[in-house]
């Protein structure tokens, strides 16, 4: 049952991703919105993507210990994900084993940056204004995930010769019997219930941030006239 969910799951946030970008790319670009200062070339406009992706730079300018919360998250998950990939690979890349150690200490910077974005919400006024339920139980959901993959590791390990063995099984559409562990089980279907909400998401800001009008345009409305292909 838990393998037919699994397969349902990745349709779902497959088609999502794909519809979401397709609307947003077809969507009319009338106007001239670099978010200032901004570029006068691509290569900078590249330049300014990469100093968001990898520094969010705009949200250091903002609030810096919002900044340290979210960079800590999002390079704790980003090493997880390098950790995880020896179950998906096989044989397995030498460098992948480098994050082997790291991924796991990732583990748990990952769940104190989680923490400290949980309080934030919840005590500061103006950001538990703007907040949803559902930005408060995305980040219970992420902890939760984090929580049972240290379990995993530190008090209850299960087999991980049939844990890759499965995973593998999944990738290659050839299933194999489902792992003996409560705790591998529950961890799946959250990471599932993470990805079947993440196409629907503000959580596609991951996206996103590479289609941004603001962010992807160069400052150039003296030297170039901007008309957009549906305006000609």
């Amino acid at each position: 049952m838990l393998t037919v969910i699994a397969y349902a799951v990745a349709v779902i946030f497959v088609w999502g991703i794909l519809s979401r970008f397709i609307i947003w790319l077809s969507s009319p670009n009338p106007l001239k919105i670099p978010t200032t200062p901004a570029p006068k070339t691509f290569s900078g406009v590249v330049a300014r993507i990469a100093g968001e992706v990898v520094l969010f730079q705009s949200l250091f300018k903002a609030d810096k210990k919002l900044w340290l919360g979210g960079w800590i998250f999002h390079v704790s998950f980003l090493l997880i994900v390098l950790r995880h990939s020896r179950y998906f690979l096989y044989p397995v890349p030498e460098w992948v084993m480098v994050f082997q150690t790291i991924g796991i200490y990732a583990g748990f910077t990952l769940i104190l940056a989680l923490a400290f974005l949980f309080i934030r919400r919840l005590t500061i006024d103006r950001v538990n204004y703007v907040s949803s339920f559902m930005d408060y139980a995305v980040l219970l959901l992420l902890m939760l995930i984090g929580i049972t993959g240290l379990t995993m590791k530190f008090i209850g390990r299960p087999n991980l010769i049939d844990i890759k063995a499965y995973i593998l099984g999944l990738f290659s559409l050839s299933p194999e019997a489902m792992p003996d562990s409560t705790v591998f089980i529950l961890h799946l279907l959250l990471f599932l219930l993470l990805l079947l909400y993440f196409p629907f998401s503000k959580l596609l800001h991951a996206g996103g941030v590479f289609i941004s009008t603001t962010r992807t345009q160069t400052d150039t409305p003296v030297e170039k006239r901007h008309i957009t292909p549906w305006a000609k």
